[in-house]
């Protein structure tokens, strides 16, 4: 593989374009990702995020399947939890750092925050069947001093109207150890493009582990589709607190029908996972977050020594065209689940 370089964009290319491209442009602090020359996603790390995301997110006819705001604001949109982009990777209370909620609008979230700052892309291989783009970064106290060094390779493939990411994030405790304290706010997620919302029939009011309340009103539900169901068989409100290997977000964007699948590994610390799945449109999985979601039955309070590691893995599979059932999402998971 060459890495062609010029007005500082690295392209990972071969002597042809391959069918999955990754593309390098370090001023704009990101890395596209395309399908057959057409946008897919992006890892996207500007200071302002406070974290490394993927952003925006798109199904294979080119519609988004995560919300705009407050990146690039659609009509319609909520426009709560500014912290919620994309989809990324982090947690609510790290040796006492906040993680989760820290944005450049934190509110009356009291911190201490902490910072997951990309630190270098090591690796982009792009190809017919998949693209590969290893990344690090460094989860830092307010100070600069880093608790975590993260190690991320994502893998994008697919064929046809299928769209696929696999995370496989590996978490490295450096000169303390880390304390994940069990907390309701993580670990991995995806902020949903308002079609893609469970619909909401009445106001809510969130609060978060440190008693900062977020009001999210109702709004007009024209046009919202969404429809959670569990590799259990919890449906719609019903997943959030619950376990499950997986999670299959059914709707429609526009004309097209659409599923969004989450998957735990079996490897993955806490599996089967806690699913923090709310109506308004935030889709995650939280192994971590066993006292809230349990009702007090359970609890992780999750330590890596330094000089330790641990590695999670996730797998986001996209289909357009199609909602797909239980029969058929097993039989993708299986696939995941299998892998090493």
């Amino acid at each position: 593989m060459a890495l062609l370089m010029g007005n500082n964009i690295q392209v990972a290319a071969q002597s042809k374009a391959k069918r999955f491209m990754l593309t390098e442009n370090k001023q704009e602090k990101r890395v596209d990702v395309t399908v057959e020359g057409k946008p897919f996603t992006s890892y996207v790390y500007p200071d302002v995020l406070k974290k490394p995301v993927l952003y925006p997110i798109r199904t294979a006819k080119g519609n988004f399947i995560t919300r705009g705001w407050p990146m690039d604001p659609r009509p319609g949109e909520r426009v709560d939890h500014p912290h919620h982009v994309g989809m990324w990777f982090n947690f609510g209370d790290v040796n006492g750092h906040d993680f989760w909620n820290n944005s450049n609008d934190t509110g009356s979230h009291k911190g201490p925050f902490g910072t997951i700052r990309h630190t270098k892309v090591n690796k982009m291989t792009s190809g017919d069947a998949k693209a590969e783009l290893e990344v690090s970064s460094e989860w830092q106290k307010p100070d600069g001093t880093s608790l975590i060094k993260e190690d991320t390779k994502y893998v994008f493939s697919g064929e046809g109207d299928t769209r696929i990411i696999d995370r496989i994030t590996t978490l490295t405790a450096q000169k303390e150890d880390v304390l994940f304290k069990d907390n309701k706010e993580g670990v991995i997620a995806i902020r949903l493009a308002r079609e893609l919302e469970h619909p909401s029939t009445k106001p809510e009011v969130f609060t978060d582990a440190s008693g900062k309340a977020t009001p999210v009103p109702v709004m007009n539900n024209e046009g919202v589709t969404g429809h959670y169901q569990s590799s259990e068989g919890k449906k719609g409100d019903d997943v959030w607190g619950t376990r499950g290997k997986w999670v299959n977000l059914t709707g429609r964007i526009g004309n097209e029908p659409v599923s969004v699948v989450l998957m735990d590994n079996p490897q993955n610390v806490g599996f089967p996972t806690y699913w923090h799945a709310r109506g308004y449109g935030l889709f995650g999985a939280n192994p971590f977050g066993q006292k809230v979601m349990s009702d007090g039955k359970e609890e992780l309070n999750y330590k890596l020594p330094a000089g330790k590691s641990v590695t999670f893995r996730h797998r986001v599979l996209i289909q357009s065209g199609n909602s797909l059932t239980d029969e058929q999402v097993n039989a993708q998971y299986q696939k995941f689940a299998g892998k090493k």
